[in-house]
């Protein structure tokens, strides 16, 4: 019985802790993640993901346009195809790799025009070229450590390359929020290949060598059990590691 009463008292002080976050988020962001078409299993995702912090992290807002950066099989690209609105666009961006993944899962979420405001690009991180000034924002979710991932099939990116082709697409001013799997601090560029994991320090040493500025951090998504040593993929701790919210921005000048 008193196992029962533990077990309610964390229910509802869960129940309560999302509506209070839910009542602090800005209306549309609460529209985009409550629309009606929305999947369950995309709906299952958010209580790791956090998208509405993130959202409300990143700054971005309804008529613009985002470029979703390896959107794999598009979560993020479906809420913010639903946040920018019609006078938005999004453009979601997988490479060949990425797409022999997640086709059939993208013929689903995009068919019969159901989000009608994507442009899906497929090109790979060294070629990206969707114009030059034409973002408002880009989002790169945990896929910055697949610059330094190394296996048959995968087309190797440069990253110089694939940092300064982002740079031009985005507006001056325009955002890039960044978040990743965490590994240790000092932590070699080699663990987002072995564990898929990258130090937030590399990250930041990185965008600002091209050129974009560092703006803050968020703790929302960290998990102090993760111990940051441990692939992504271990079933102890996927879907539950502890990451890393970053915002960087490109000069006004």
């Amino acid at each position: 019985m008193k196992a029962n009463r533990v077990i309610l008292l964390f229910t509802l002080l869960s129940g309560l802790c999302s509506l209070s976050l839910a009542q602090t988020l800005a209306p549309e962001i609460n529209a985009a993640l409550a629309h009606t078409d929305r999947s369950e299993a995309d709906r299952a995702r958010d209580e790791g993901r956090k998208p509405g912090q993130v959202f409300e992290f990143s700054g971005i807002k309804a008529g613009q346009t985002v470029v979703d950066l390896f959107s794999g099989g598009g979560y993020y690209t479906e809420i913010l195809s639903r946040f920018v609105g019609d006078e938005g666009k999004v453009i979601a961006h997988n490479n060949s790799t990425y797409m022999s993944y997640v086709g059939d899962e993208l013929k689903v979420r995009y068919g019969e025009q159901r989000l009608a405001n994507v442009q899906q690009v497929v090109q790979e991180a060294n070629d990206l070229d969707v114009g030059a000034d034409v973002a408002d924002a880009a989002f790169l979710v945990l896929a910055y450590h697949d610059i330094y991932y190394q296996a048959e099939g995968w087309p190797a990116i440069d990253k110089d390359k694939f940092l300064a082709n982002i740079y031009r697409a985005l507006k001056p001013n325009a955002t890039l929020l960044v978040v990743d799997h965490r590994a240790r601090t000092g932590a070699p560029p080699e663990s987002g290949n072995n564990v898929h994991r990258i130090d937030p320090a590399l990250v930041r040493q990185g965008l600002e060598a091209a050129g974009f500025i560092f703006e803050k951090a968020a703790d929302f998504l960290n998990n102090p059990n993760d111990d940051l040593l441990s692939s992504v993929f271990e079933p102890a701790i996927q879907g539950k590691t502890s990451r890393f919210v970053h915002l960087y921005r490109k000069p006004a000048n």
